[in-house]
């Protein structure tokens, strides 16, 4: 029989969980910023939305699906956190789409990204010769980010999670000599870095605190 009470048990136990996995994955809200952020939301949302009206599924069994649910996502965070090869398979990465002015045409086809779509992209970032552009990227997210020729602040990080962003370093007219000098007089590895950027002619250095 249909019961408002275990539907309003349910909406509640569906809020609390939502409120749970945003404070547990240290982000203010559910907005996507990854593969993993967007598969959580739709899971969670097909979840709360196909249970709490079906008098099939008691309120424990829901509870149950929901700790499972949460169990599996912070599994999935804790292993892409820690294994940077895992957070490509699930996240994937940055993908180069045009450097010097070259536009790598394999890229952006692999990517999905057709002519008209990448020229509307380009135009709302006010490019409108892509000989201009020295860099742009095509980001997990779907956003791209572009860095034009004679511009000085490199917008991509050279060191992100402890791993080198060898495209970027080559951006910032640097080689991987250089670098590992600079880390060096700092007594650092790049293992021992959580983030790096070079803006203004200057690197940036953040490394991770034991």
């Amino acid at each position: 029989m249909f019961s408002y009470w275990d539907v309003t048990i349910k909406l509640a136990l569906g809020l609390l969980t939502i409120i749970l996995q945003i404070n547990l994955s240290g982000k203010s809200n559910l907005a996507p910023i990854s593969a993993l952020d967007q598969v959580q939301n739709y899971v969670l949302g097909a979840i709360v939305g196909g249970m709490i009206y079906s008098t099939s599924v008691t309120v424990l069994q829901y509870i149950l699906v929901l700790l499972i649910w949460t169990v599996l996502v912070l599994v999935l965070r804790f292993l892409t956190h820690h294994n940077h090869y895992l957070k490509q398979l699930i996240d994937g990465k940055p993908q180069l789409l045009i450097k010097n002015g070259e536009l790598l045409v394999n890229t952006a086809l692999k990517n999905g990204l057709s002519a008209n779509d990448l020229a509307f992209r380009l135009r709302t970032e006010g490019i409108t010769d892509i000989r201009y552009v020295k860099r742009a990227v095509l980001e997990q997210n779907g956003q791209l980010t572009i860095t034009q020729v004679g511009d000085d602040s490199i917008k991509y990080p050279l060191i992100v999670d402890g791993q080198l962003n060898l495209d970027a370093l080559e951006t910032s007219d640097h080689d991987e000599a250089w670098l590992m000098a600079q880390l060096a007089a700092k007594h650092y590895e790049i293992s021992e870095i959580y983030l790096a950027t070079y803006t203004n002619k200057q690197l940036l250095l953040f490394p991770y605190q034991h």
